[in-house]
């Protein structure tokens, strides 16, 4: 048997991977605590559907429709790509948990629209290779590739 945390009770300092704390490897999920004030991860999508359960407190999910608030115990679908677009925030006065789940897959991809990026992350803990790129500096698929098509 892996090891059990309790969602309600965990010490979180910010962020908790419980997918790495069961030794699951097809499932991420992580667990948050937000003081008042704070978000977890910019304004995003991926190419997973992910979901979000609030355990405890209050938070404030944007999604391309806008914002709305998600009360302890509601559940909410991110869809794959563009639509499921979301950011997550305590715009409350008390502290807000939350867990966050998906299918793992790597490497994974996560764009940024606000800022114009694309982050991609592949498999492991080396934050080394994680890459992050301004989308205004992408080239065609052929560029330094002269020759490609000669044996």
């Amino acid at each position: 048997m892996q090891e059990t945390v309790n969602i309600y009770e965990a010490a979180i300092d910010g962020r908790t991977d419980l997918g790495a704390l069961s030794g699951s490897t097809r499932l991420a999920a992580f667990l948050y605590e937000m003081p008042p004030g704070a978000a977890m991860c910019p304004y995003h999508y991926e190419y997973v559907e992910e979901w979000m359960l609030v355990v405890a407190g209050e938070a404030s999910v944007r999604t391309p429709e806008g914002e709305r608030r998600v009360a302890a115990g509601e559940l909410v679908r991110f869809e794959a790509g563009a639509a499921g677009a979301h950011k997550v925030a305590n715009r409350g006065d008390a502290s807000c948990r939350v867990m966050l789940f998906s299918e793992a897959r790597a490497p994974a991809v996560s764009v940024y629209p606000d800022s114009n990026k694309i982050g991609v992350w592949p498999a492991g803990d080396d934050t080394d290779n994680d890459l992050l790129f301004v989308r205004d500096t992408a080239v065609p698929w052929s560029h330094g590739e002269d020759g490609w098509d000669r044996a």
